[in-house]
């Protein structure tokens, strides 16, 4: 082919591209504080005894479960503001997009996780005075915590890899510094490719930490 790499360029970039890092790891790490939280609320209500309460949870998760992720962030950056008469930021509405997109799915991981645990551990806790309140809080969750910890793993690598679809929004993260360089210099081989190995390091310690946790409890189990 005769193409020649730059490496050059690679290395000049590294500033440029490293700020991106920053904004996506801040992204990464919102999108993940927030959609946790709430998935757990959003499983409560899933498994609450009020009918009502179920159903508003299962639409919930159906909803943003299965719109891709991409609509959403759309849909918050250009659409939601209609609805509120006020415009948000595209970080805020990336935040609001894939949190969301997250809490559906995490819902269901907790979901599971509470099912999983033997009636006996809630009858147990009942029988010396605990409110359902508390027995969920001192018995249940810190067993789902250690049962669930591979799939939370698996899955904060996904919102990892999830921000990249912010720069649709023109939030400077990680892939949008690649794209404007790209654009800039027009050697999208040496970006990109060097975008992609950024991910890799940024993500890979994640995905060997949960390979690592599937192995251990696998052995404890």
């Amino acid at each position: 082919m005769g193409y020649q790499f730059d490496v050059s360029l690679v290395w000049r970039t590294l500033p440029v591209l490293w700020r991106g890092v920053v904004v996506s790891v801040e992204l990464w790490a919102a999108c993940l504080v927030v959609g946790l939280a709430l998935g757990l609320l959003v499983a409560l209500a899933r498994l609450s005894p009020l009918r009502p309460l179920r159903v508003l949870g299962r639409a919930f998760v159906e909803f943003f479960r299965n719109i891709p992720a991409l609509i959403q962030l759309i849909w918050f950056f250009y659409a939601f503001p209609i609805l509120i008469g006020a415009q948000m930021t595209p970080f805020t509405a990336a935040v609001l997009g894939i949190s969301l997109n997250t809490a559906a799915f995490s819902a269901e991981i907790y979901r599971a996780g509470i099912q999983s645990i033997e009636r006996g551990q809630w009858e147990g806790a009942r029988a010396i005075g605990m409110s359902r309140a508390t027995s969920l809080r001192r018995v249940i969750l810190p067993q789902v915590f250690r049962r669930m910890l591979p799939a939370f793993t698996n899955r904060a690598v996904e919102v990892g890899k999830v921000t990249s679809l912010a720069s649709v929004l023109s939030v400077q993260e990680l892939m949008y510094q690649g794209r404007i360089l790209s654009s800039t210099f027009y050697r999208p081989l040496e970006i990109f490719t060097t975008v992609g190995l950024v991910y890799l390091v940024m993500i890979y310690p994640l995905t060997w930490t949960s390979g690592l946790l599937e192995r251990r409890m696998a052995r404890t189990t």
